[in-house]
């Protein structure tokens, strides 16, 4: 057979440089990376290029599952405490246009700070505290913010279930219509804050997705809109002076001196200055704390507009803030005690509406005790509780190296071996002979 004769040299060298081209391709693209890498990490916070923030922002802000409408109910509980009982007793203590001032100043301050937190997450180029902390300052301000947030929130998650200790034994007792607090398990304390914790805080608090917690957020400001209407309607109903007024001591002391007069005791006063004053100074301090959860509800939000959350936010607790401390304060006065719930009880013994009021109040403040606590219950991977840095980059390190040199092994261009073509080799391999029968015996 006459073979033709067979041209392979065109042929090796294209496989030859397209292999010198992957090679050169992949290995610039690794140097590209590992030079990326690198220099990402050396820049230190705070202090890097338009264009190296950038890329780090857009690394770890990615989008997120919950709505906006979610975002602002949730944002909106968080704000929302057991501090809305006692601004009227602010109110009455402070004067009408003094608590204004004071309510709406705080509030444009933790807008502000709302807006230098953003913007220190932006140049941070994280939404977590712990991460932003370690940034700024090291380990220290990684553990200085683990520190201090856990320990705000574990405050006012206290101070929630206080409310719960002592006001769902009245709502039972009140329900069962008995005259006092009797000694069984049900009407203890210590045991229905038990009970609601293990059966209502815990499962809310293990979701990992606050898009979750925006309907129970959104319930529980339902719950505050419908206590501050009852606050409208009880002071359309109730008359001014109370009986209990004259039972005051302030009254007491002016009534041994001469006769009271009633147009003072229900006139409204708009500049206070006394002895209680300086007691207002905290609950309107933390009318508005919320910072804590502004980048957990950041990282969920779908559309990265978490200052207009934030506005909307504020504003609305700021109106619902004002209304149930100015009706609250019209109620009674003067007369008004710390805690408004229990100035409605020297008036009314048995109220049903009034009952609905404080089971309100409590499904409300039971509700945000999950949202208080979802910054602290944030995963040690997530939250930056990882190893000391310098043994984490060795060991990134060492893995870059054993990527590079297994990418190069996979890329390295083998020389082509050839075979010289001979008639041997396209000869057709033939059937063995088959083997002899044996002979029959």
């Amino acid at each position: 057979m006459e073979l033709q004769k067979v041209s392979t040299e065109g042929d090796d060298d294209d496989s030859t440089n397209s292999l010198d081209d992957t090679y050169q391709e992949k290995a610039s693209q690794f140097t590209a990376e590992v030079d990326d890498d690198d220099d990402r990490e050396s820049h230190k916070f705070l202090a890097n290029g338009m264009m190296d923030k950038k890329k780090r922002y857009e690394e770890e802000y990615h989008p997120g599952h919950t709505s906006f409408g979610m975002s602002v109910f949730n944002l909106s509980n968080a704000i929302m405490g057991s501090g809305i009982l006692g601004l009227s007793f602010a109110m009455a203590n402070t004067g009408i246009v003094l608590f204004s001032i004071l309510l709406l100043g705080v509030a444009i301050l933790s807008l502000y700070s709302v807006h230098l937190l953003l913007m220190t997450a932006k140049e941070g180029g994280s939404l977590i505290y712990e991460k932003l902390g370690e940034r700024a300052f090291g380990w220290p301000g990684k553990m200085a913010a683990f520190v201090s947030i856990t320990m705000q929130n574990i405050g006012a998650m206290s101070s929630y279930l206080f409310i719960v200790k002592y006001e769902l034994p009245e709502v039972i007792r009140a329900f069962m219509g008995l005259e006092e607090i009797s000694g069984a398990w049900y009407m203890n304390g210590n045991v229905l804050v038990v009970i609601v914790t293990i059966a209502i805080i815990l499962p809310l608090s293990l979701l990992k997705n606050l898009g979750y917690l925006g309907y129970t957020s959104g319930f529980s400001l339902s719950c505050m809109v419908f206590f501050v209407c009852v606050l409208i309607y009880k002071k359309t109903q109730l008359p001014c002076p109370l009986p209990f007024f004259y039972d005051t001591p302030s009254n007491l002391s002016s009534n041994a001196s001469g006769p009271l007069d009633v147009e003072e005791m229900c006139t409204p006063k708009y500049f206070v200055f006394n002895s209680q004053t300086a007691y207002t100074v905290p609950i309107l301090a933390f009318a508005f704390v919320c910072h804590p959860e502004v980048l957990p509800i950041y990282s969920e939000l779908k559309k990265k507009q978490m200052q207009m959350v934030s506005n909307m936010s504020i504003a609305a607790m700021l109106v619902m803030y004002f209304l149930s401390a100015l009706f609250g304060y019209l109620t009674f006065y003067e007369n008004v005690e710390a805690e408004l719930l229990h100035t409605f009880t020297r008036v009314y013994t048995s109220d049903t509406l009034l009952l609905l009021v404080r089971v309100a109040v409590l499904t409300a403040v039971t509700l945000t005790v999950p949202i208080v606590l979802f910054p602290v219950s944030t995963p040690a991977d997530q939250s930056g509780l990882r190893p000391a840095p310098s043994l984490w980059l060795k060991r990134r390190g060492r893995r870059r190296s054993a990527i590079a040199s297994e990418l190069l092994l996979e890329t390295e261009p083998r020389p082509l071996i050839r075979t010289p073509i001979t008639t041997s080799t396209i000869t057709p391999s033939l059937p063995p002979p088959p083997k002899p029968s044996s002979p029959p015996q």
